[in-house]
């Protein structure tokens, strides 16, 4: 909270003989909070809403950039404050937090109701990208988020398993695909269409046409995030993605092993070369370390350690997320259940990895608007 003219508002209030509470007096103490990410306070953001006054009885809304706000509890509490600070005569104090997701994509043909899409890579396979990408929408989900998931991974679709959607087919209405969905996320991917047995032998350009299809012919509707789980690697999808869509950003997946950093550093050259450009959110450093569950204070860093951090300070992105080996990960994914329905260790490590990449994905917006 800021203190700035403090004394000068609590002298004005004083000479006032302050008997009633006007909607100029809680903006001019609500003038004193700050969003801590976006470095503005929350009335100039135009955050306040819904201004609610009962004699000495107050309410209003803060409406924040997304419901995955890490700083949602800070900005309430820093609210009341001020109220308390700068409006003594004040008996309670109700905030609302609420969010409306932000967008610095403009209106388009494509997608038109997707605020955020978000890419998700990895420079090889077998880093865990697909259940990163899924427990990302399960997280976004989790706090209040409209979601997408996408499952663009033609070659190897692992979606289905980890959204516990094995044996869903695709309904078609229109000439439209309608998307399945699990925990409010729809869902879309090449395996609702074949035999889970069954191999994807495409050449390139069907694998493109494939992933327009899904763009262009889901039903999305509405979303607040759309996440892309791409194919690891270098190819044809990721040069029509980057051609197709004005996307958000890309999150980088990779273990801390030499060898997935190798190759993650590859992909994310990618994304700077013409054709295929696209900004990187961040780097999400799956496999981090092991911790056993008969020894929970120590860590064993069995595929190295690091390396998300050195890639993070070549590039000039931030490290999103560390997520240590988990055995209930990996059994949740094989079942195809939402992590966040079970909280444990892990699930305090996928919360702060979503509320992570939320925060950067507001800034970023707010950036290009404010740019």
């Amino acid at each position: 909270m800021k203190n700035d003219s403090s004394e000068e508002w609590l002298l004005f209030l004083s000479e006032r003989k302050m008997t009633e509470i006007t909607s100029k007096d809680i903006l001019k103490a609500l003038a004193h909070v700050d969003d801590p990410d976006l470095h503005k306070d929350i009335v100039t953001l135009g955050m306040v809403k819904d201004i609610e006054i009962d004699h000495l009885n107050l309410s209003f809304t803060v409406e924040l950039t997304t419901p995955a706000c890490p700083m949602k509890d800070m900005i309430q509490r820093a609210c009341i404050n001020a109220i308390k600070h700068f409006i003594p005569l004040a008996e309670t104090i109700n905030v609302n937090m609420t969010a409306r997701v932000t967008s610095h994509r403009s209106k388009s043909e494509i997608l038109p109701g997707v605020k955020n899409i978000i890419a998700v890579a990895s420079g090889k396979g077998g880093v865990g990208k697909s259940t990163v990408a899924a427990n990302l929408a399960y997280g976004l989900a989790h706090n209040g988020a409209k979601v997408g998931l996408l499952d663009a991974d033609i070659y190897g679709p692992s979606i289905p398993i980890i959204m516990g959607l094995r044996g869903h087919h695709t309904a078609v209405e229109d000439g439209k695909m309608i998307p399945a969905e699990k925990d409010g996320i729809k869902v879309l991917s090449i395996g609702f269409m074949i035999n889970e047995n069954q191999p994807v032998v495409w050449r390139g350009p069907m694998i493109s046409s494939a992933f327009k299809q899904f763009v262009n012919d889901g039903l999305w509707g509405e979303l607040d995030y759309l996440i892309i789980d791409l194919p690891p690697g270098t190819g044809d999808i990721h040069l029509t993605l980057t051609q197709l869509l004005p996307i958000t950003g890309v999150v980088m997946v990779t273990t801390p092993q030499d060898v997935a950093i190798a190759d993650c550093r590859k992909a994310m050259k990618m994304f700077h070369t013409p054709g295929a450009s696209a900004p990187i959110i961040g780097i999400i450093e799956n496999m981090s370390w092991f911790v056993p569950e008969d020894a929970p204070d120590k860590k064993y860093f069995i595929f190295g350690k690091g390396g998300a951090e050195t890639l993070a300070s070549e590039f000039g992105v931030p490290v999103l997320g560390q997520i240590p080996l988990f055995e209930n990960l990996r059994s949740l994914a094989d079942e195809g259940r939402n992590p966040f329905d079970v909280h444990n260790a892990a699930t305090s490590h996928l919360q702060v990895m979503t509320e992570t990449l939320a925060q950067h994905i507001s800034i970023k917006n707010n950036t290009t608007q404010t740019g």
